[in-house]
């Protein structure tokens, strides 16, 4: 079956084109929020979260927001507030992989007022902002924590950001533990459909039918360099019977005890209803009756420097239509090129996006 997570992926493109404007505009704005004073410590700080009971990520008055809730963490701990200054801003309902932020820290004796002490080790602050966020509602942590110097800006120093993005498919209910985990498609999706539009967004473009309005970038034109979908396990992933019968037989032969099958298993074993209806009357077959249908699960991976305002989501609103029919390749085409957000479908919704990763050049 074609789109398993062990197929090649699409070629990158040259990820020097189109940045210079953007570069300058980072400089400027990187050295307005350099810190000058020597005695504080910059520290660079990666964490996830699950963005459901999140008004976004940035700072809003009288809203829970990943900042807001990062912030009073670390005001706890230090005893005096900070500003969190993020890589990437995320929409209430979007997921954080691995988001980064820096924030500035002047460690301060708590026993003798003014005097001041050696920067906190980066464990330490990791494991004392966790307890406090820990106490909070639970849904966000601190993944990694990194001294840098204090001209580093999380934003601006970005490489590369990654988004994943899931849609499960099949008629269905969303089972309970995917609610807000991704966006449900009743309809059958043509992965190879989906594939092939792909190849028409990926690259260097102008992207003004996938910008939302209210977008603050100075420009449309931006580089995509990976778009990529492919079909993987559906989660949470426990094995069927049939799995289990394959797994024993490889055991068997070689006489080991290992987790991991000899033979890898093909991808529609994590897809196959057979196990579940009686396809001559629809009805659950006795010995597996509570044992829920499964969805086919697939995850949509977007990869630049930097994104407009729902550029993603809107992206992805595209192709899901590709893979129900609704959109061929030439409407790609010609939605790109109307070079308005009209054009396009409608957006995905925010509770499938994940931003996986912001890469850095670090020091």
């Amino acid at each position: 079956m074609t789109g398993s997570p062990t197929e090649s992926r699409p070629s990158k493109i040259l990820k020097s084109q189109g940045h210079t404007d953007q570069d300058k505009e980072d400089k400027q704005l990187q050295d307005l929020s350099m810190s000058k004073n020597p005695r504080i410590q910059r520290y660079l700080v990666a964490i996830e979260y699950i963005g459901t009971r999140f008004s976004g990520s940035q700072q809003q008055p009288n809203c829970r927001t990943v900042v807001s809730v990062l912030e009073e963490a670390f005001h706890k701990f230090i005893g005096q507030p900070v500003s969190i200054f993020c890589s990437s801003r995320t929409d209430a309902g979007v997921h954080a992989l691995s988001n980064v932020c820096h924030v500035d820290v002047e460690r301060i004796s708590k026993r003798k007022p003014g005097e001041v002490l050696p920067p906190h080790e980066p464990s330490v602050v990791r494991r004392a902002v966790n307890h406090f966020l820990q106490k909070n509602e639970g849904d966000i942590s601190v993944i990694d924590v990194r001294c840098v110097p204090n001209d580093f800006h999380a934003r601006f120093k970005a490489q590369e950001r990654t988004y994943f993005y899931r849609l499960v498919s099949g008629s269905e209910p969303l089972s309970t533990f995917e609610k807000e985990r991704a966006w449900h498609v009743p309809e059958k999706l043509d992965l190879n459909a989906m594939q092939e539009a792909c190849k028409v967004l990926v690259g260097h473009h102008d992207f003004s039918s996938f910008r939302a309005a209210g977008c603050q970038a100075n420009s449309p034109i931006r580089t995509l360099d990976e778009l990529h979908v492919c079909e993987v396990p559906a989660t949470p992933y426990f094995p069927s019977i049939t799995e289990r019968e394959q797994n024993n037989s490889s055991l068997k032969d070689s006489h080991t005890c290992s987790v991991k099958p000899d033979v890898e298993l093909p991808i529609n074993s994590f897809s196959n209803t057979n196990d579940m209806v009686d396809t001559n009357n629809g009805k659950s077959n006795l010995e597996e009756f509570g044992i829920r249908r499964r969805h086919r699960s697939y995850v949509v991976t977007a990869q630049a420097r930097s994104f407009l305002y729902h550029q993603v989501r809107l992206l992805v609103g595209v192709l899901k239509c590709v893979g129900t029919g609704e959109l061929t390749t030439s409407d790609v085409e010609r939605i790109m090129n109307a070079k308005t957000v009209t054009a396009a479908s409608p957006m995905a919704p925010a509770c499938g996006l994940y931003l996986g990763r912001v890469k850095y050049d670090l020091p």
